[in-house]
């Protein structure tokens, strides 16, 4: 493993550009705490991956705290090959004025399931906000799952998110997010100002297939659970199955299916545009019983893309 060169301390490269109007008139200066750009404040974690000796293991690797991870386990019987990454994050989460930047690139032939230790914790941001880029880049029969754990905004918080897939027409992305409503048990619920959430497909070429947005935004007046966004719901999941290695209508068909077995959440599958694959939106009332639903949609989704079932990663 080699280390590379990036520009580490470039809080421009680690920020979002192009931003929405409504996150940018948040970027105020921060007074009283760390200022944003201070060290502590611009996470990154940039990682390439190749085969070597019949495994997937990391190429390169450059970690810069709040953002870190630990040495890849091999945790499924059924795919010796493929690197579980845990990526962790310290500080307990993000608060105003945090920048964070992943960058993943796997090489042709890869196999890696990335997901996080926790919950991702999100804190209140009364002056500014707190951004993350996540960048994830898939050669010729690769197979990335990007499964982190639920995002929690807590009262007052504010958050944007964009995510970008550049993938191969050989390879295969499972990508997913989950959004609670925050400390229910503090009697929050939808208390954050605002979680502004892109996600992006690109093919090999950088040629946009498809494009999602999700856009709640309490503090502008709009209740989340209002019947034109959550419809009484608390928890909204997206789960995405980028590929072009099996029928998008018949894996479709497929998840409709199952997913329809799901007791007490709201299942919508559509084809992706471009024949880029499907895409799942899951609104449930409790975390439990979406996480039981992502769990369902991607076993479906890996025993007809990869012939086998996920193993059990004893979380939750």
């Amino acid at each position: 493993m080699t280390s590379i060169s990036v520009p580490s301390r470039d809080l421009a490269w680690c920020s979002p550009d192009e931003l929405p109007e409504v996150v940018r008139s948040f970027d105020r200066r921060v007074g009283g705490s760390l200022p944003v750009g201070a060290p502590g404040k611009v996470g990154v974690l940039d990682l390439s991956l190749k085969v070597s000796g019949g495994r997937t293991k990391i190429d390169r690797q450059y970690q810069r705290a709040p953002l870190y991870i630990y040495r890849p386990v091999y945790l499924d019987p059924a795919r010796p090959d493929m690197a579980f990454i845990f990526m962790q994050q310290s500080g307990d989460g993000f608060v105003q004025g945090d920048r964070a930047r992943i960058d993943l690139s796997c090489g042709r032939g890869t196999a890696a399931h990335v997901t996080t230790q926790a919950t991702t914790k999100i804190f209140a941001a009364p002056e500014n906000h707190a951004s993350q880029l996540v960048n994830l880049r898939a050669e010729s029969g690769t197979v990335l799952e990007y499964l982190p754990d639920p995002n929690t905004p807590f009262k007052g918080s504010r958050f944007f998110q964009r995510t970008t897939v550049t993938a191969d027409r050989e390879s295969t992305v499972f990508l997913a997010e989950t959004l609670l409503p925050g400390r229910v048990a503090r009697g929050e619920k939808h208390a954050y100002d605002l979680y502004w959430s892109e996600t992006e497909f690109r093919d090999a070429t950088g040629r946009l297939l498809f494009s999602d947005v999700l856009r709640l935004c309490p503090a502008g007046g709009a209740d989340p659970r209002s019947m034109a966004l959550l419809g009484g719901y608390d928890v909204v999941a997206s789960f995405y199955v980028l590929s072009r290695q099996a029928s998008g209508a018949k894996l479709a068909e497929l998840l409709r299916g199952s997913l329809a077995e799901c007791p007490e959440v709201l299942v919508g599958v559509s084809e992706l545009p471009n024949s880029a694959g499907v895409g799942v939106r899951l609104l449930g009332p409790t975390s439990l019983t979406i996480q039981a639903a992502l769990r369902t949609a991607w076993t479906v989704s890996r025993l007809e893309l990869l012939g086998v079932s996920p193993p059990n990663l004893r979380k939750g």
